[in-house]
Formats: structure tokens, sequence, C-alpha cells
């Protein structure tokens, strides 16, 4: 039978404090030399101690302790009192070893000396610990506090968007901006949940991007986000805009969703399905929000739905593929508005094991469909886009979109917009991009703009992409 753990913890933290004591009064002493001989011996009988109870915790038969020697008063009324009281502990401990002795059926081995004993405890310890499997020799304990050190000082990160551009024809105006500085806050509150905020800063506002609170260990593999988030449409409206492959959000996030994409307050849950298809993975989102979208609620705060299915398939060992297919669908009884939007998105990526994060490939292509009926009136607006991404090396990224929209509401007014794009990382935390774009709308005619975007980041998260 072997020492109960709760016992021998016990008896451990007694010894430890024992040390504790002894070393501060070592602290004190150490300019009473005829003292010095007793404290050494103290922390001897201290260490010997704990190699014994390191023996019993892991089930083995211990070598005996060091047969008591008279010792001789010090002088010292503290370490003669500790002395005493480390007999008794002593003597407790050899009958616990004794019994587990018995138990196992072994003849405890009498040490030479006390340094031997000490030797062999530790060695018998330390082959105990490499045999025993972690089930079944060390029960584990389950923490209860917080993961990371950070509750009382969140991580904190900066990320800037500068853009300088160049129009064609004249008058030149808003030829520099500072586009935002985001300002992120992130920290696990506890083993179960984490809250992030990003606050956003620009020339004419300040306001709040994210801000959200998520829980995750939940039953049925289910997370639950809660807050101002971005909402999970498509492959790119997750993304903040310094993360983008391009300088702004495809043409159809602007028009049917809003100039930066959609965003809502309220509640999502998100899962993976328990089963494969094709040798695929699964993942479900649906959301709840009063989403904030001119186009499509006309500036409405009646909640709204948000269904999301996503699909990954790991094609070859350099190639992965994702299809998604997406519902949002809310009312503003205000302006007599119903709308619907669906829609898809597929995305290929070729990334070689071999070349790690020098090459990759990535294709993207969304298309949707804005099925609103306004004052009795019903119609079904179109719009999509093609993106390609290619990285060369470390620093090198070169690309490309393609966007065409229609208005979501009122006049059919197409537009459409070619955007390549050169990206130079000078860093993690810095890059630089050189883009071009012609654009072309029936109510506008062409226009072509050359601009230059700088984007920074300090702190320990960067530029976020999903």
């Amino acid at each position: 039978m072997f020492i109960p753990r709760t016992t021998a913890r016990a008896v451990v933290r007694f010894s430890i404090g024992f040390f504790g004591a002894a070393t501060l009064l070592t602290g004190q002493a150490a300019a009473q030399d005829p003292i010095r001989p007793a404290m050494d011996s103290l922390h001897q009988r201290v260490a010997v101690l704990e190699a014994t109870l390191d023996s019993l915790v892991v089930g083995l038969c211990p070598g005996a302790l060091s047969r008591r020697v008279p010792r001789m008063p010090s002088g010292d009324g503290a370490v003669d009192s500790l002395h005493a009281v480390l007999n008794r502990l002593e003597a407790r401990i050899q009958q616990l070893g004794a019994s587990q002795c018995a138990a196992l059926g072994v003849r405890p081995a009498v040490a030479d000396s006390a340094v031997d004993e000490l030797a062999a405890l530790r060695e018998a310890a330390r082959a105990a610990a490499e045999e025993a499997t972690p089930d079944s020799a060390v029960t584990r304990q389950v923490p209860t506090g917080p993961r990371n050190q950070n509750v009382l000082n969140p991580e904190i990160s900066v990320a800037g968007n500068v853009v300088l551009s160049a129009r064609e024809g004249s008058p030149q105006r808003d030829n520099a901006e500072l586009r935002e500085v985001e300002v992120a806050f992130q920290s696990a509150l506890d083993p179960f949940s984490t809250a992030k905020i990003f606050l956003t800063f620009s020339e004419d506002e300040i306001g709040v991007e994210e801000g959200y609170l998520y829980w995750v260990g939940l039953p049925g593999r289910i997370r639950v986000d809660a807050g101002k988030l971005r909402q999970q449409l498509g492959d790119l409206n997750r993304w903040h805009a310094h993360a983008l492959p391009e300088i702004e959000y495809p043409l159809v996030y602007q028009r049917f969703l809003g100039e930066e994409g959609l965003a809502g307050i309220g509640v999502s849950l998100y899962t993976h399905l328990p089963f494969s298809l094709a040798g695929g993975t699964h993942e479900v989102w649906l959301q709840g929000t009063t989403a904030e979208s001119d186009p499509l609620f006309a500036g409405g705060t009646q909640p709204s739905v948000l269904g999301r299915l996503q699909n990954f398939w790991q094609l070859t060992r350099s190639i992965y593929a994702q299809i998604g297919v997406t519902g949002v669908g809310g009312n503003n009884s205000d302006a007599d508005l119903r709308s619907r939007l669906a829609g898809v998105d597929i995305r290929l990526t070729y990334r070689p094991p071999e070349a790690g994060a020098r090459r990759d490939i990535t294709f993207r292509a969304e298309g949707y469909r804005l099925h609103a009926t306004e004052a009795g009136v019903t119609t079904n607006r179109y719009g999509a886009f093609a993106d390609l991404q290619v990285k060369t090396s470390r620093r090198w990224v070169f690309g490309a979109r393609y966007d065409w929209v229609e208005a979501p509401r009122g006049v059919n007014d197409r537009e459409w917009r070619i955007t390549p794009a050169i990206t130079w990382w000078q860093s993690e935390f810095v890059y630089l991009r050189l883009e071009g774009e012609h654009r072309n709308s029936d109510s506008g005619g062409p226009s072509n703009m050359l601009r230059l975007q700088v984007v920074f980041a300090m702190g320990p998260h960067k530029h976020e992409t999903y």
C-alpha cells in the first residue's frame, strides 16, 4: 500500500516551510561563525527528508534515514528548536517508509552516511519517474487559473495604414491619407473565454471595429462569440483592412455590404461537423446581429441572420481547396425594405511544404445575388470578383483582382475595376504596396489611379488573416 499523495504533499510543504525558515535564519546568522555549522547540518537534514519523500510519493521503498546522532546545542534557541522539530519529523517519515517497505516486501537499505543516502534516494526517485507512466504514476492537476499571465495586462498591438495616391486628371485632392490606426487589446480571461477589442482612429472618426468575447470548449464543440464582430461572409470580409491582399475591399463588398464590409453587434455560434464528405472538413456559422449596413438594410437596426457553411479539402501535400456558401437576411420595416443576400466563394491555394513561407499561389473567386424588395418593388442584383496572389519569395507578392458589380437598389448602375498590385515585405512588421487601378462605371465613365500603401504594425498581433 502506497503512501497517500495528499499526506506526502502535506509533509513536503511542511518540510519546505522549515527549509525557508532555516534559510532566513541563515541570513541572520551569517556573521556568527559558531552557528554556521549547525545551519549547514539543518540544510542537509531538510534535503534528505525531501529526497525520502520523493521516493515515498512515487511508491518506492526508500533507504533508511541516517541514524540520528545527538547534536550538541548550537547556542541559538531558534536553530536548536528547528533541530528538535526535524527530529520528530524524521521519526514520522521513518514510520511511513517502514510501512511502505513492508507492503512492498522490501527491506530498506541502510546508507553509510547522509551524503550516500541522499544520492541513493535521488537516484531511486529519478529511476521511478522514468519508468512510471504519466497516467498511473501521477494524477495530473487541471489548472483552474488563467492560462496566460496577461489578465491584468492585456496584449496590446497597433497597426497603421497610410495611402498616397495620384489620380488621372485634375484637380488632385486627398492624395495623402492616414486611412487608419488600429489599436488592438487581447486577453485570455480564463481557461474558457478570451476578449478582443479593436479600436480604429482615422482623420474623420474614432470607432470600435470589433469588440467581442468568445467562449471555447463548450458542449457539442461549439464556440460562442458575443459583441461587435466582423461577420463570417465570404473569404475576405473577416479580414481587417490593413491585412487585405489589396488596398480596398472588393467592390461587391462595398456596394452590397458597405465601404468596410459587413459588421454587426450580436451573437455568433460556430462548430465543425462531426463527419467528413470526400475527406473534407466542414464548418458552420450561425450569427444573429443588428448588422450595420446601409446597402442591405438602409441603416436599420432590426435583427438580421447570417448562416455559412465552409468546406475544406487537402487535395495534395501542396494544394488545398475551400468552398463556402453564405446567406444573409434581414428587414427594415421603417423603410419598407426586405433584403436577402446569397453568395458562394472558392479559394484554391498552392503552397509546397518544402518552400515554407517563400512560395504561395492563391486564387479566390466570389459571387453574390442580392434580392431586395423596397416599397413593393423587387430587384435582383449581382456582383462578383476574382483575385490572384503569387508569392515568389519571403518579400515579394504579385497580385491582381477583377471586380464587377451592379448597384444594390434603384437605377442599375454597373461598375467594374481592375487592380494589379506589387507588395514588398520589408519585414513581418512593415510592408509597402504599389497598386494601380482602372475603373469604369455606367454613370461615371473610366478613371485611373496609382497608389502607394505603407502598413506597419507593432505588438504580438500584427496582420491577422483568416
